[in-house]
């Protein structure tokens, strides 16, 4: 991770740690390096926003920069980051933009860059924008007359990745009451479309945003509403994205979670059974579940773990042609039609599996035995100072120690809060809140927390 550019893009909270003169200078970065990179062609990039209030603001600002360095800007307005995604690759778009802070308070902001393969953007780029942030190179021409940059409206790039989710879907969905909760986010723009267009009776709550209130108290990251509305219309399954949808958690036509894990293991099988998962091998991050792994070793399923972030994901899959990967927190990769995490399009496919093996969710997901587990966030002045203090880590091996092979401890920095969390797994949760918090009171003696 870069000074300003962590796993999931440049993301702080708006005007504060992200400023619009950081967003112009990105612009003006991104507009000449791949102005640079396309001499004899006018470079074109793509933005799309989610509904924060400071996503205008920001959106106004990388646009400032990136024509005032030459490139031609099209613009998705209020859309999904996977859809940015799917519309560089196949637009011939030189990188795309998705303004963002995924499922953070709607005060944060972020800026996500992706590249021409849909991609998240290299490091090796990440690193001459950050340069280029700190005044550690020269200054970027500006573009002249005919050169200067213009702006292009085009929310058809938006149907068309619409388009492109309908056409995934092997069945229509006709008969199934499905509850959709937006999260006051970019799913509001489109969710609602894909599953009318298949035929479902489609239920959707949290998708009037108003700039304040993305991911409040709704969404991927508060789960209860959707569950109480499931129950409550008596739906078949519910799907839950957060504010910029490439992640989704699923309610059961009970009521109960199923996460990125239950969703992982209910695809990863079936697509096994059809002869379609490559080489049998899912991709995690160290975050998935005990449970997950029993469930894959019983199936003859193959795992890989890496670090957590769905781009670590998915650099594993791009190295070793995985097809199925992904995280607890709901960010799955299926690569044969996403380079990216799909919150609307896992919704699809675990619509899919219903459909095509005649089951309810709950009857899917109850094959797999999700390990209780506990995880607090920790607000902490230098998380790399609190995870690395020597006393938090004898009191983390205690507890490892104490658990043995019933459990496990992990301790991570986040990639984009000043937050570090503790994760507990143990046959009862009991066990796991009173280690987790063993570990959190150990912190705050040593004076690490805010």
């Amino acid at each position: 991770m870069g000074k300003y550019f962590g796993t999931d893009g440049f993301r702080g909270e708006a005007n504060v740690d992200l400023t619009v003169e950081h967003a112009y200078k990105v612009g003006r970065f991104l507009g000449w390096y791949y102005g640079q990179s396309a001499p004899d062609e006018r470079c074109r990039i793509v933005i799309g926003k989610d509904t924060r209030r400071s996503s205008y603001m920001f959106e106004y600002s990388l646009v400032a920069g990136l024509t005032a360095s030459g490139a031609d800007v099209y613009l998705l307005h209020v859309t999904t980051t996977p859809s940015v995604s799917y519309v560089v690759r196949t637009e011939g778009f030189q990188c795309g933009i998705m303004i963002s802070a995924s499922h953070n308070p709607y005060y944060d902001n972020g800026i996500k860059v992706i590249n021409e393969r849909g991609e998240k953007l290299e490091e090796s780029v990440i690193e001459k924008i950050e340069a280029y942030l700190d005044g550690k190179m020269g200054e970027i021409p500006l573009a002249k007359k005919a050169a200067i940059g213009r702006t292009v409206d085009f929310a058809a790039g938006r149907n068309r990745y619409i388009g492109y989710l309908i056409s995934i879907a092997t069945r229509s969905f006709k008969n199934m009451k499905v509850a959709l909760d937006c999260a006051n986010g970019s799913a509001s723009a489109i969710a609602k479309n894909v599953f009318d267009a298949l035929g479902a009776e489609t239920h959707v709550i949290h998708n009037e945003p108003n700039g304040l209130n993305i991911n409040t108290d709704c969404g991927s990251t508060h789960i209860g509403a959707l569950q109480k509305f499931v129950l409550e219309t008596k739906c078949d399954v519910g799907f839950a994205y957060d504010g910029a949808a490439d992640r989704c958690i699923a309610v059961d036509e009970n009521g109960r979670v199923v996460d990125g894990d239950a969703i992982m293991f209910i695809c990863g099988k079936y697509m096994k059974e059809q002869g379609t998962l490559f080489h049998n091998t899912v991709v995690t991050t160290i975050m998935s579940n005990f449970g997950l792994y029993k469930a894959f070793d019983r199936e003859g399923i193959s795992y890989e773990k890496t670090a957590v972030g769905d781009k670590y994901v998915y650099e594993n899959m791009a190295a070793t042609g995985h097809c199925l990967g992904g995280e607890q927190s709901g960010h799955i990769i299926f690569s044969k039609h996403a380079t990216t995490g799909d919150g609307i399009l896992t919704s699809l496919k675990v619509m899919e599996v219903i459909l095509e093996k005649k089951q309810p969710l709950a009857k899917l997901a109850s094959e797999v035995e999700i390990y209780p587990q506990v995880l607090k966030n920790v607000r902490v002045k230098d998380k790399k100072a609190a995870q690395e203090d020597e006393t938090v880590q004898a009191e983390t091996r205690r507890v490892a120690d104490a658990l043995g092979s019933d459990g496990r401890i992990l301790l991570r920095q986040s990639g984009t809060e000043p937050v570090v969390r503790v994760m507990v797994e143990a046959p009862d949760m009991e066990t796991c809140e009173r280690y987790v918090d063993q570990v959190i009171q150990v912190m705050k003696e040593r004076g690490h927390c805010l």
